[in-house]
């Protein structure tokens, strides 16, 4: 029998000997993020079910690539993987860390096989992860299973007993999205091919190193299930797996073209240097063994999404159901309401060019539809794709791009619900509701005010960029918006009626997930116009009156109440959601830089390996955005308002921190002294009057020297 111990411990020691020095790719741990939290301590509530963890994956994956090879634990659960669970469903080829995906799950066995009850329990003991690398251990088959990919293949090696039946269990029939059909068949002696419809439509190749004896259904229903069965011999069954959403002849030529005639060793191998290529792009010295273990793996988790959709020779589906070839890669939309804010800039800063075919693949979407497409809630596409246009990045149709935006900002039944009263109010209103609780599905209406005022000045950078003068001035005028939610009687943001009458009662410590707020409370919401902080704090007394209020946010108690996308508090602050995520710095903004720097150093050492194990965040990742925050702020840099080209200077975590930016120039921030507050910052031997810094100045690859005391 394999000793899987002994087998882990060989792979180890090969690993470590192979390393002349630690890479980047040797700090990450793809398992950081995979575990929930369940202590009231760390949640801030005591909770009757199981808390939103990061909800990430701990497969194998490249870049935003189309695969992510990885374990399902659990389906309908975030990204199919939960750390506490104890059996493994199969191996499925794309997550994303929601609800979704989780497409054509594998999974080796050996002996008799039950339709109702295949999984295999394993342990963490037996089981790694790395970069562009999975193993576990599969304690019923005795099976020990290694995966790599690449950007559109997965590499599955399977290590069974010695004289074991070896099979695969393909079942079709189940993912994190309802299956609508499915099919898979054997091709010739070593092949078989099919293909999985969800939302989106699957479709792969697979060749082994084994011939194939059979293919047998088994079960029916959510319980049928396909299994393969190999002929024998001795060497582990090894399948190699062309995807496509295309066609499965598609498929087979991903597979031709990336991986066929390699060995497991090479690709593994070649996928660990493509992170190391990408993470080595920011090079950081000082901190702790911990700091840079953190840095490198939230470095690592911001670049897993958007997802890649388009073929190797160019063809993709597009939004029509079209199969077509326009000459850039085809990316699945961000997740705009949460990582517009912070990741979307990282990927721009360090993947420029997978950053302007995203921006193209949003184009390519909105041409269809008439809207710029857009995830959840506002209409993020508009600082997005202008804070990339403004940071001097192109390879997309920009003039495509800005009159769809216009067209969200100004058509009704688009991308903006309730556009027209936003623009003939000046505010959403919401509806009167009696008695409304946690799960209350309304309008959002304070939410969507703010968020859709600072869209508006995101468009209107956009427009005068663009020389549209009119345009301009109609949506900067707009972006002041914000104001009609504030309510001076409470200092904070709040609902309103139709006829203009602000909601009561009115408690600003509960929480809603759609009403008034979108999954916030009144606290998490009242300091978001990151465009207007001037005239968000004279709508106070005094600057005085706007710092108590802060002070407030940070200190009064989260009030007990339990809810989904609530967690990791600092008094009403919520970092486990991304809402208030730029909260902290607005201490800047009253002469009061050194108490913003306490809180985001707090929060960093806190909020990212917590529980029992050290491997959860404080809320969900949502595709990067709570990582992101942690890269940016590590390396001392924020995107306070992520539409303009600048940044935030903070005081990073490490002494030096090197940024190679896009593919040529390399700017680097040097910390001097340990305190909290910055007594001076210079650039290229130049005083820095203020706080932030643009990106054009980085981009001439000088040095950023933040003193400290």
């Amino acid at each position: 029998m394999l000793k899987p111990l002994a087998f882990i411990g060989l792979l180890l020691a090969a690993t470590a000997a192979s390393q002349a020095g630690k890479q980047p790719a040797d700090h990450v741990n793809p398992l950081l993020g995979t575990a929930t939290l369940w202590d009231s301590a760390d949640i801030g509530y005591t909770p009757t079910h199981r808390t939103w963890g990061a909800e990430v994956f701990p497969g194998s994956s490249l870049p935003n690539a189309m695969v992510q090879l990885t374990p399902v634990t659990t389906f309908r659960s975030g990204s199919g993987y939960q750390y506490e669970d104890t059996v493994i469903h199969g191996f499925a080829h794309t997550s994303k860390g929601h609800w979704n995906l989780c497409h054509i799950p594998l999974l080796p066995a050996a002996g008799s096989i039950l339709a109702e009850d295949f999984s295999s329990g394993f342990s963490h003991t037996n089981e790694s992860a790395h970069p562009g690398y999975y193993q576990v251990y599969l304690d019923r088959y005795h099976v020990n299973a290694e995966l790599t990919s690449t950007l559109r293949c997965g590499f599955h090696k399977y290590t069974f007993q010695p004289g074991a039946a070896k099979k695969l269990i393909a079942q079709l029939s189940m993912s994190n999205e309802r299956v609508r059909s499915w099919d898979i068949r054997q091709e010739g002696d070593d092949a078989f091919t099919g293909f999985q419809q969800t939302g989106e439509k699957m479709c792969f190749y697979a060749k082994s190193n084994h011939k194939i004896k059979s293919i047998d259904p088994l079960g029916t229903g959510r319980r049928a299930v396909s299994v393969v069965t190999f002929e024998d011999a001795a060497k582990p069954l090894e399948l190699q797996i062309g995807f496509s959403f295309v066609s499965t002849t598609n498929a087979k030529a991903n597979l031709e073209k990336e991986m066929l005639g390699k060995s497991f060793v090479q690709v593994r191998k070649e996928a660990t240097q493509t992170w190391n290529e990408l993470l080595s792009k920011v090079k950081v010295s000082g901190g702790t063994e911990r700091q840079q273990g953190l840095f490198y793996s939230t470095l690592y988790r911001s670049f897993l999404w958007p997802a890649l959709r388009s073929d190797a020779n160019g063809d993709f589906t597009d939004q029509k159901g079209h199969v077509v070839n326009k000459g850039f890669h085809y990316y699945t939309e961000p997740s705009l309401w949460d990582d517009y804010r912070n990741k979307l800039v990282l990927l721009g800063m360090l993947s420029p060019r997978v950053t302007s075919d995203v921006i193209q693949s949003l184009i390519d979407k909105g041409e269809k539809t008439g809207f710029m497409p857009t995830f959840f809630h506002g209409d993020h596409a508009a600082p997005f794709i202008s804070g990339i246009y403004l940071r001097g990045i192109r390879g997309y149709d920009i003039q495509s791009a800005y009159n769809l935006l216009l067209r969200n900002a100004t058509v009704e039944g688009g991308t903006r619900p309730h556009i027209t009263e936003y623009n003939d109010k000046g505010y959403i209103s919401e509806p009167d509701i009696s008695n409304p609780n946690v799960e209350t599905k309304a309008k959002a209406g304070v939410t969507k005010t703010l968020e859709y005022a600072y869209d508006d000045y995101a468009l209107a950078l956009l427009a005068k960029a663009l020389n549209d003068t009119t345009n301009h001035s109609m949506l900067m005028k707009r972006s002041l918006n914000y104001r009609n939610m504030f309510d001076p009687s409470t200092g904070l943001m709040r609902g309103r009626l139709a006829n203009g009458d602000w909601i009561t009662p009115f408690d600003p410590k509960f929480p809603y997930y759609e009403y008034m707020y979108r999954e916030a409370n009144a606290w998490q919401s009242s300091f978001f116009a990151p465009h207007d902080v001037t005239g968000l704090i004279g709508l106070y007394k005094s600057q005085g009156e706007f710092e108590k209020k802060l002070d407030d946010l940070f200190s009064i108690p989260w009030n007990g109440v339990e809810a989904y996308n609530f967690s990791g508090f600092i008094g009403q602050y919520c970092h486990g959601n991304q809402p208030d995520h730029s909260f902290p710095f607005m201490y800047y903004f009253v002469g009061k830089q050194d108490k913003s720097q306490a809180l985001l150093n707090h929060i960093m050492d806190n909020f990212y390996d917590m529980g029992t194990n050290r491997l959860s965040y404080a809320g969900m990742d949502d595709a990067g955005e709570m990582s992101a925050w942690y890269v940016f702020n590590a390396m001392g840099l924020y995107t306070f308002s992520p539409a303009d080209p600048d940044y935030i200077v903070s005081v990073p975590l490490f002494d030096k921190v090197e940024i190679r930016l896009g593919d040529k120039t390399t700017c680097t921030i040097v910390k001097k002294g340990s305190g909290l507050k910055i007594s001076n910052l210079t650039y290229a031997g130049r005083k820095v009057d203020g706080y932030f810094i643009s990106h054009h100045e980085l981009l001439r690859g000088k040095k950023l020297v933040i003193s400290t005391r």
